[in-house]
């Protein structure tokens, strides 16, 4: 650990004795008695569980959306497909991978079995696989080939797993979630360290006419058994869903919100320190943390929003698509709505009949990633003299893991950035140091003319990532005022930037 790391560490030691904050857990459980500023205190120091921090900080996944749909031209398959169609001319699964790696992500997600049933896998619960298909004579395993392409190129490698089976026969009694813990089991411990497991909520009928009632607690618990450092997305304990497959999250992303449905004699005994169930609850509304409503919980729980999108208009390949991808444009401002409030964007790449990723979405990834990386090649900031003190030195270092806070109790603040010459940006970054908590709750930044400070821009919630776009200013001094903070809030980052042409 180098010494900045020491020092930012030793001061969130001190600043929690000093401030009487609780030891860091990603939950929290709100007491009878709690006052409004006793709930505040315990929201600020929920904090990510370190599966969910190194989630927070990918930034940037993508989604695999390939099988037997990509034959059949169809989005939602009805499990009666014959395997015979999935044949695949030129499958080249490090063409994917390195596709996404290039384009700046860092972790990808293969649905290894949709709602139609048909797996990606050689499984020994269904015929209805990649092992009935002429493709490698049967001897093929996609799921194999996209985990080994992962760890030749250094990124993430998940699963997306349909808990709806339009095909297993079993669905829709209390043999499926047998069925579905074995296929579970099978990819969660053949194919190496899984990142991520995926599950959506779809829940229709099966072959018999039957809905499912899922055991996802077994499932969860399975998980965390066998790969523990994967992160159970969506319908899971770790990350929601945005509530919105368009890839814009809210302007207001708090990652800390209610959970009225912890155990209190579990906790009490320390039976679920490692939290296994997913908060209930809407977490799709517009307003999900803010005072008003963790106010009246009976508990807090880190839950981070995931916001999902296709490159094109439906998940899987479609020739007729082929005019319609998301162009660079488009790609970046879905960039500023989704990692840019506090999120992780998963970006659905879907390969082609052929088994690679069609060279229109090939193209439009690269400009896209080009215009992120000239966008922030440069700080404009960097440099700059504060007003904060020696501590100011650690929101332009681009280490996250050092920070500055306020001194005592303060949960306002102002900071000043004399950026020595005029710089004309028209993009603010902030990152708070989730680390110790998410507690901005409102902002503003201001520049200098004259002797009079004028508005540049207002935001409310920062947490991981906060990317605000603006008319270009040109200044020589800029102020950022924090008006409400949840206990003293931490800054890692402060950077301004410049738009790169498109």
């Amino acid at each position: 650990m180098n010494k900045n790391k020491l020092i930012a560490l030793a001061c969130t030691l001190l600043c929690n004795i000093a401030f009487g904050q609780e030891a860091k857990e990603n939950y929290v459980l709100i007491q009878p008695g709690d006052t409004e500023k006793d709930i505040i205190a315990k929201a600020a120091n929920v904090t990510p569980a370190p599966r969910q921090l190194r989630w927070q900080q990918l930034e940037l996944t993508a989604f695999f959306h390939f099988g037997i749909n990509t034959f059949t031209d169809k989005e939602w398959g009805d499990g009666t497909e014959d395997p015979v169609l999935f044949n695949p001319t030129a499958l080249d699964a490090k063409q994917w991978v390195l596709a996404a790696k290039n384009a700046g992500i860092k972790q990808v997600i293969i649905t290894a079995k949709h709602h139609d049933g048909f797996c990606l896998w050689p499984t020994a619960t269904t015929n209805h696989s990649v092992a009935a298909s002429p493709w490698k004579n049967g001897e093929g395993d996609v799921v194999k080939e996209v985990a080994g392409a992962c760890r030749a190129y250094g990124i993430g490698f998940g699963i997306y797993v349909s808990p709806w089976d339009r095909n297993a026969s079993v669905y829709g009694t209390d043999a499926y979630n047998d069925f579905f813990v074995a296929q579970l089991t099978e990819l969660l411990t053949r194919y190496g360290r899984v990142d991520e497991v995926w599950f959506d909520g779809a829940n229709g009928e099966g072959p018999n006419g039957k809905k499912q009632v899922y055991d996802f607690e077994r499932w969860y618990q399975l998980i965390r058994k066998l790969q523990p450092a994967a992160t159970i997305a969506i319908m899971g304990p770790d990350v929601r869903w945005v509530g919105t497959e368009s890839g814009y999250g809210r302007e207001t992303e708090w990652s800390v919100v209610p959970a009225d449905n912890l155990d209190q004699t579990e906790i009490a005994s320390g039976s679920q320190r490692d939290l296994v169930f997913k908060p209930q609850g809407d977490m799709t509304g517009n307003d999900l943390g803010s005072r008003e409503k963790i106010i009246n919980a009976k508990g807090l729980v880190w839950y981070p929003a995931e916001t999902d999108v296709s490159i094109r208009p439906g998940w899987f390949y479609h020739a007729r698509e082929d005019d319609k991808v998301k162009t660079p444009e488009k790609l970046l401002d879905i960039y500023y709505s989704s990692v840019g409030r506090n999120g992780v964007l998963l970006l659905n790449i879907p390969p082609d009949k052929r088994g690679v990723i069609h060279e229109n979405d090939m193209a439009n990834l690269v400009a896209w990633k080009k215009m992120i990386s000239e966008t922030f090649a440069v700080n404009l900031a960097n440099g700059a003299g504060t007003n904060i003190g020696k501590s100011g030195k650690h929101i332009l270092d681009q280490d996250y893991d050092t920070y500055w806070t306020t001194r005592k109790k303060d949960t306002t603040a102002v900071i000043e950035l004399n950026l020595k010459g005029s710089k004309t940006f028209d993009v603010l970054l902030l990152q708070e140091n989730i680390t110790i908590g998410q507690r901005i709750e409102k902002f503003v930044l201001e520049y200098q003319e004259g002797k009079e400070w004028k508005t540049i821009t207002t935001g409310t919630t920062v947490g991981y990532k906060r990317l605000i776009r603006f008319d270009p200013v040109t200044a020589s001094k800029v102020r950022l005022r924090i008006l409400s903070s949840r206990l003293n809030p931490t800054l890692s980052e402060f950077g301004l930037y410049k738009q790169a042409a498109p």
